[in-house]
């Protein structure tokens, strides 16, 4: 962890919610006049979208499929270099994952599925910022949570989960739910063992949790709307941070207690909530890297 250039790090699997905090997280630098270096997780993949293609098919011949999960396809090290650097100095170097034609535009022979150069970061920022599958990830040789101060987690209900991805899939990718089905499953040791277990390690955690049925997941024809929805928001150390529960139940209206150090908030207030508790947690980690 850091003191003199704070580290905050999002992770949820695709389509947790995660672009809600985000949002959540931009209003607040906004109004604060912060200065992030953003990074997008994808950004640490270890392959481009075709040599993935055929590392995936390589893998699989061999029976050792692999996945965006897992630390095969993911530079982990990479980044928690990243992270340690940043803390460390305010620089290290950065890219990006051009996901799209519209993102591969700006880049001349750059196409979707493939990266930017790496480049240096400004340093004049101050805090950086990352968003995606692995802020709090670790194997055998790696730990990133132990670089950054503030970890956010981002995790429906897995039904959820997998409701928004196999709409997301079918509708951007055009993939059917049998393929979206094998995604999945493919997926999921990876998913054991790599991810959930950041939950345990971040400082927040927002999960949201549907109000209607959900148990089959690969049948059900909408997404459950935030309306349709509570959020558990858990925080592993509510003194760490001077968490005034009293506070945000005045606040956050229809919220209440489940746990000493559990909050649940309808659905529709997920983006206000993550606002009035996470403003000044940043405030106070700038301030405190300021003296």
């Amino acid at each position: 962890m850091s003191v003199k250039y704070p580290v905050i790090a999002v992770t949820g699997s695709s389509g947790a919610g995660t672009s809600t905090v985000k949002h959540a997280f931009e209003n607040i630098f906004f109004r604060d006049k912060f200065k992030p270096v953003i990074i997008e997780g994808d950004s640490f993949h270890r392959f481009d979208r075709i040599q993935m293609k055929k590392e995936m098919k390589r893998c699989e011949d061999a029976g050792k499929p692999i996945s965006h999960f897992g630390p095969q396809a993911n530079e982990f090290d990479t980044l928690a270099k990243l992270f340690k650097t940043y803390g460390e100095t305010g620089t290290g170097q950065k890219r990006l994952y051009l996901h799209s034609d519209e993102e591969a535009a700006p880049y001349d022979g750059l196409s979707a599925g493939q990266f930017t150069p790496w480049e240096d970061i400004d340093n004049n920022s101050d805090l950086l910022f990352y968003e995606g599958l692995h802020g709090l990830a670790q194997d055998k040789d790696t730990d990133i949570a132990k670089y950054v101060d503030l970890g956010v987690g981002v995790v429906p209900i897995v039904n959820i989960e997998w409701i928004q991805k196999i709409f997301r899939d079918n509708a951007e990718r055009g993939y059917s739910a049998e393929e979206i089905v094998e995604t999945i499953l493919r997926r999921m040791p990876d998913y054991i063992k790599y991810i959930t277990p950041q939950f345990s390690k971040t400082d927040i955690n927002f999960q949201r949790i549907a109000t209607v049925d959900t148990s089959n997941p690969f049948i059900a024809r909408d997404i459950p709307t935030l309306d349709e929805s509570f959020v558990v928001i858990r925080f592993r150390d509510p003194d760490k941070f001077n968490i005034d529960f009293q506070y945000l139940l005045t606040m956050i209206e229809n919220s209440f207690m489940s746990r000493r150090n559990s909050i649940v908030v309808p659905g529709g207030k997920m983006g206000f909530s993550m606002e009035i508790i996470l403003t000044p947690i940043i405030e106070k980690l700038v301030e405190n890297s300021k003296k």
